[in-house]
């Protein structure tokens, strides 16, 4: 790879190791630390989240007008005074405040970084990206296994382990990205799209499909929020906890090979992928529903793993696939809308099925969700055959 993009890659992996100190402990702190219920702790994250949706689709509109280097500076500045702010106030309201700050930074900061790799290699094609989603995860790795033990002496601890992470990330872009200053490019993204869609059927299957992926990131979801919450009451610690986290990326990094070479079974068709990968979400859940202790976690986070590495990378590949020549943002503009989503509400919407009615309905609630999900991605297809009779997806370019 090109020294540019190793110090995107690097950079990547401070940055995401810095949030990861915090983001799966965030219910754990508001709940515990701070008192709020799980329903208040749900509307924390989705006003986060909120403000990632905010600042993924102006950090787009700013790399078009300022380049990467300035959006990434501006997003990693952000991130930093709103870190120095909750280190110092960490109380109620505070502490809802600085992390919605962080969630625009950050928001602003990730199309920037993939829009720059795009832009310095573009001979490297998917590897570019699929580089910085492995620095992304190697991050969450590090940062929520650390994260666990540090924050079992003192959350305060926390707080100054992630500024200290994004004073390094901010010093690498400010003086490591200087050399891509004059690098710009065209990206596309929601707001730029605009003219109507010739294709219709082709952007009803992936409503459909989007749907059905939305739902799976609802259940996903909980493991940072209710789940994370749950360990707690049946004293799994903070440490066991972060560990989940840690083998959750480990596995996205190292598993790669392994999960490729079972999907090759069905290479001509995402959509079985896709369907297995949600059976095994459901069978992921069905084992953390009986959970009692840290080793049935432990195998139902192993089997989540799994489950994500099916889908998460097929349900934008079919997008890609469908989408029109020139449309390719837009297409993908609503597939990460519909996973925002799904970020945004679930921890809500799990909050209070918690708060009323308790943990088993959750679990119910998340197996009939992943249902729906199953059907949905079964007829999502049927727009595009009523047309005419089209070959799956491939999925050669996984």
């Amino acid at each position: 790879m090109p020294k540019a993009v190793w110090l995107l890659v690097i950079g990547m992996v401070i940055n995401v190791t810095g949030a990861s100190f915090l983001w799966p402990l965030n219910t754990i702190y508001i709940h515990g630390e701070l008192g709020k219920s799980l329903s208040i702790a749900g509307i924390v994250l989705m006003l986060n989240a909120g403000a990632t949706v905010v600042g993924n689709l102006l950090g787009g509109a700013l790399f078009d007008r300022l380049g990467g280097y300035r959006t990434i500076l501006l997003g990693a500045g952000l991130n930093l005074i709103a870190m120095a702010g909750m280190t110092m106030w960490h109380d109620w309201p505070h502490y809802v405040i600085f992390l919605t700050i962080v969630g625009f930074g950050s928001g602003a900061i990730f199309p920037a970084v993939y829009a720059l790799v795009g832009a310095v290699w573009p001979k490297g094609g998917r590897r570019a990206f699929n580089a910085v989603y492995i620095s992304q995860n190697a991050g969450v790795a590090l940062g929520s296994a650390m994260g666990g033990f540090v924050a079992s002496f003192s959350f305060n601890y926390i707080f100054a382990a992630n500024l200290a992470m994004f004073i390094v990330f901010f010093l690498i872009a400010a003086f490591g990205y200087r050399q891509m200053a004059n690098v710009t490019g065209v990206q596309t993204n929601v707001i730029a799209e605009n003219g109507k869609v010739k294709n219709r059927s082709k952007l009803t299957a992936l409503f459909i499909l989007c749907t059905a992926y939305m739902l799976c990131w609802v259940g996903y979801v909980q493991w940072q929020s209710t789940i994370a919450n749950y360990t707690q009451e049946i004293n799994i610690s903070l440490k066991e906890y972060s560990f989940l986290w840690t083998v959750n990326g480990l596995l996205i990094v190292f598993g790669q090979p392994l999960v490729n070479f079972f999907v090759r079974a069905f290479q001509d068709n995402l959509k079985k992928q896709i369907m297995i990968g949600i059976l095994i979400f459901m069978g992921s859940f069905a084992i953390t529903a009986f959970a009692s202790d840290f080793r049935g976690f432990l195998a139902a986070m192993l089997i989540l793993t799994i489950g994500e590495m099916f889908v998460w990378p097929a349900v934008p590949t079919v997008a890609s696939q469908l989408s029109p020549k020139g449309r390719e943002g837009f297409y993908q503009g609503i597939v990460n809308s519909t996973a925002t989503a799904g970020r945004m509400f679930g921890p809500v919407l799990g909050g209070i099925l918690v708060d009323l009615y308790g943990m088993p309905i959750l679990f119910i609630t998340l197996m009939a969700f992943l249902l729906i999900s199953m059907g949905l991605t079964m007829i999502y297809d049927r727009p595009l055959k009523k047309k005419k009779e089209v070959p799956s997806p491939s999925i050669s370019s996984l």
